[in-house]
């Protein structure tokens, strides 16, 4: 049996958890505050803000764990080289974690180390700096802070009125103590897409079918898979995937974002190092192991022979309607009526207006007509929680 540590506790850790723990592990699951997801199905669990380094390091001492898993993006991450040098092993490695909870580093790494396409981009401390870059790059432009999770901070700029307030959204919004933002040319993209990659210890890196996704505000709503995609675009952003993920290091699932161009061109966006909100369509079965059993596969340096396709599956997510802190009434009724789907209440203690609390996910034949699964699922989410799964926050 392993000792896990868990840095981060919401909805993607508490399906990891419930992973971990259908194999027999022990689990200690940290957050900011009490009774986060996680935390309810975990062995043990601390509560403090995963940016006071000094605390991180009394929970580890306190608890020994064999492995640390992060899941926010908001740690004291030089600590976690500290760890590692003792022993700990984190996933996927300590570098990879640093690179890649802060945009300026993985967007450095992928732009100018790997030589990869990216979207144009500057970055900014002062809004005199923002603007000289804004002019640099044209309108419309995107604005995002350097560290932030979840479309926080996150900004569209069509002209020049609309620089204070994207300027100030992404400095007052990002995680963690850097003031910094980064500004994007906008890619007139046909769509978005994610691969999910799996690296191993001892096998070779492996590729779920790629994941369409739609955000607003740069958070996710909803996604599908397999999402439509040509054998060329696949291949390109396969080797990307690998090469960033290499040039990384460590062992377990990445979430790794493009565009693609109306072009066809493959863009590389984003990237993170741990399950990804949009593959929570894997919870449907559409692929034969889910992304929390994969990443946990992969942490635990156990063989992953394959990843394979079974059914086409597609998720929605349930917002709250309301501020609340009791918990709220979910109806599951309509979900349950309807077969080939399920789900997946978060059990978070706190409601916020377009708050992700749920997901329902849904799965039909590989083959399927996917707008028609897409439709059912964002239907059916709306009923959860009476709320419209595209309602802005």
């Amino acid at each position: 049996m392993k000792k896990i540590m868990l840095l981060g506790s919401g909805e993607l850790g508490k399906e990891f958890t419930i992973a971990a723990k259908r194999a027999g592990q022990y689990v200690i699951a940290c957050d900011k505050y009490a009774n986060a997801p996680a935390m309810q199905v975990a062995d043990e669990y601390e509560v403090f803000p995963m940016l006071d380094g000094d605390r991180l390091e009394a929970a580890v001492k306190k608890h020994q764990p064999d492995i640390i898993v992060p899941e926010i993006e908001a740690i004291r991450t030089e600590r976690l080289f500290e760890f590692e040098k003792k022993g700990i092993q984190v996933t996927p490695s300590a570098r990879a974690v640093n690179y890649t909870m802060n945009r300026r580093a993985i967007r450095d790494l992928a732009a100018k180390e790997l030589g990869l396409r990216t979207a144009k981009y500057f970055y900014a401390k002062t809004f005199d700096e923002f603007k000289r870059a804004a002019d640099e790059i044209g309108f419309p432009c995107v604005v995002k802070p350097l560290m932030s999770s979840s479309g926080h901070g996150q900004s569209y700029v069509h002209n020049d009125d609309e620089l204070k307030e994207a300027f100030h959204d992404a400095m007052e919004e990002g995680r963690g103590d850097v003031k910094e933002v980064i500004i994007e040319e906008f890619i007139d993209f046909q769509s978005e897409f994610t691969l999910l990659t799996v690296t191993q210890k001892h096998g070779p890196t492996l590729f779920c079918p790629p994941i369409g996704h739609v955000q607003k505000g740069g958070d996710y709503r909803e996604s599908w898979m397999p999402y439509a995609i040509s054998n060329e675009a696949l291949a390109q952003a396969q080797r990307i995937a690998d090469e960033v993920t290499k040039a990384l290091t460590g062992y377990g699932i990445w979430g790794v974002e493009f565009f693609l161009t109306k072009q066809g061109e493959v863009i590389f966006s984003e990237l993170s190092p741990r399950p990804h909100d949009t593959g929570m369509v894997t919870l449907s079965h559409c692929t034969n192991l889910s992304e929390f059993e994969l990443h946990f596969r992969a942490v635990m340096g156990l063989d992953i022979p394959a990843i394979h396709l079974e059914h086409s599956g597609a998720s929605a997510v349930i917002l709250s309607p309301v501020e609340s802190d009791k918990p709220l009434d979910y109806n599951l009724e309509d979900v349950c009526h309807e077969d080939h789907a399920r789900v997946r209440i978060f059990g978070k203690p706190v409601a916020h207006v377009g708050r992700r609390m749920g997901v329902v996910v849904c799965y039909d034949e590989v083959g399927c007509d996917m707008n028609a699964l897409r439709d059912k699922t964002k239907r059916l989410a709306e009923t959860v929680l009476g709320t419209d799964p595209y309602m802005k926050k």
